[in-house]
């Protein structure tokens, strides 16, 4: 991947294969008839699946584009990001019951919350690069955790909201099926808006300094600035599918702050492919889909198969499922040009 800071990657250390960037290079039909086909795979999806599943994977490609914005084109390892998740969770849920909004607003109320959550975490956690960071988001989830189980009063604490309505201008949604087509245009918008960041000379700059951050700051970019704006925003997409899950399943407990969600989400950005967007869309469903069909199994063990499925493609496809596939589209595609 090329930036307009013009910093290529370390020698030693090659940038990991984008799919965008395939492609963008690829033939027009190509591109659209990929765009066509993810529509189409959209709108089928509740026919194929049970809805409620199909309404979890559309709220999990969310979150993890979230945070494949953040890992895959800045070059920073959130294991923090449930708390944005988990605090649009509670705020939805909590502006829904107690204003009656329509969804859509409510789910607005917490993307924005999260947001302004992740803009003090965000300050100071980019200060720090590598493990550092991680750690430092991580602790901070924590301490949202925490305040979120003592603040009882308002949360509820272990009994957790529920009742959180589905309510939009009258509209019954109480259907599975018929929410999924409701909640689809904003997952749509928010796929949009991650494709358009990245795609932005924005989105150039933070590959820059993900691939040489002293070259990018030599160049005159405030390297703190834009890594805290990618933090921000990653915050904010994380909390649309955050608010999102929490009007699917009508309740909001605990464990969308616990730490396991936000190493969930790692684990699907890395089989998904990091730094290819769209592999966290594919990672989502397809770990979405087996615990569903694992837990109907009567398999308890869930855990053990996906950790053994997710060492698999680390050992196999270490660019994870999207990125193998990108990189023998882009040999078979360079070969027939010779």
């Amino acid at each position: 991947m090329t930036s307009t800071v013009d910093t290529p990657a370390d020698a030693t250390r090659p940038a990991p294969p984008s799919g965008l960037l395939t492609v963008a290079r690829a033939p027009g039909w190509v591109r659209y008839a990929l765009l066509a086909a993810g529509l189409i795979a959209a709108l089928w999806l509740p026919n194929g699946l049970y809805p409620a599943v199909a309404v979890d994977i559309l709220c999990w490609a969310l979150f993890a584009v979230a945070v494949d914005l953040l890992l895959g084109f800045t070059g920073l390892m959130s294991f923090g990001h449930a708390a944005f998740w988990g605090a649009s969770a509670y705020v939805t849920g909590l502006v829904a019951i107690h204003a009656g909004l329509p969804f859509p607003a409510a789910v607005l109320a917490g993307a924005l919350a999260a947001a302004v959550l992740a803009v003090p975490i965000g300050y100071l956690a980019v200060k720090r690069t590598g493990i550092y960071f991680a750690m430092v988001t991580l602790a901070f989830a924590q301490m949202v955790y925490y305040v979120a189980n003592e603040w009882r009063s308002v949360t509820r604490g272990e009994n957790g909201l529920q009742g959180v309505p589905r309510s939009l201008f009258g509209l019954d949604l109480s259907d599975d099926y018929y929410f999924y087509y409701a909640i689809l245009p904003i997952v749509l918008l928010g796929l949009a808006a991650a494709w358009r960041i990245v795609h932005s000379p924005f989105g150039r700059v933070l590959v820059g300094i993900r691939d040489n951050p002293a070259r990018a700051r030599a160049l005159g970019y405030p390297v703190h600035r834009y890594k805290l704006t990618a933090f921000v925003l990653s915050g904010f997409i994380a909390g649309l599918g955050g608010g999102l899950f929490a009007v699917g399943h009508r309740f909001v407990s605990l464990d969308v702050l616990h730490w396991t969600t936000s190493g969930k989400a790692v684990v699907v950005v890395v089989l998904g492919g990091i730094g290819t967007l769209w592999g966290g869309v594919l990672g989502a469903a397809l770990v979405v889909r087996l615990e569903d069909w694992l837990s109907f199994s009567n398999f308890e063990a869930i855990g053990l198969v996906t950790g053994g499925i997710f060492v698999l493609v680390v050992l196999l496809f270490r660019h994870g499922i999207w990125g193998s596939a990108e990189a023998l589209a882009r040999r078979w595609w360079t070969s027939r040009k010779r």
